[in-house]
């Protein structure tokens, strides 16, 4: 099977197409529910991926439109890498998970989706998170959407 049916993900393919930079959109108020924004500080905020490698997949970027870190000043940088702590730490709290893949993709080549605009992965991982279905189907079974991650990862 090469297709599998989720309708319910069109809209943020459309998203994708018709709002340019998806982090440069984040800035906006309005953009905190549509975006599914879940943190934001000074310099950085925090966002969940919309088509995540697993449940929880946070990126956590700049709101300064820059391509790697050393574009960033020293409270930009200390703001980001803080955020991304302070992301990893609810993750824990919250999904409880056995460990994390956490890192950026600088540059297209790298497998960068948005390679102008610097932003790092945050992904939880649980202890049998890969299992057959991308290996025999090419798909990945994600199992919360992402309105019910958002609203847990807000909740104090």
């Amino acid at each position: 099977m090469d297709k599998l049916w989720a309708p319910w993900r069109s809209k943020y393919i459309y998203l994708r197409k018709s709002s340019g930079c998806i982090f440069c959109g984040a800035k906006k108020p309005s953009a905190v529910k549509k975006r599914h924004i879940i943190d934001k500080t000074k310099y950085s905020f925090s966002m969940l991926n919309i088509y995540p490698y697993n449940n929880g997949h946070v990126m956590v970027a700049p709101y300064r439109h820059v391509k790697s870190m050393e574009l960033l000043s020293s409270e930009e940088i200390l703001d980001f890498m803080n955020l991304v702590n302070k992301t990893k730490v609810l993750l824990d709290r919250k999904l409880k998970p056995n460990g994390y893949n956490i890192g950026l993709n600088i540059g297209k080549i790298s497998g960068a989706g948005f390679a102008g605009h610097l932003h790092m992965h945050v992904v939880p991982r649980w202890t049998g998170d890969t299992n057959f279905m991308p290996i025999i189907s090419d798909a990945k079974v994600v199992s919360e959407s992402l309105d019910a991650m958002c609203d847990l990862l807000r909740k104090k």
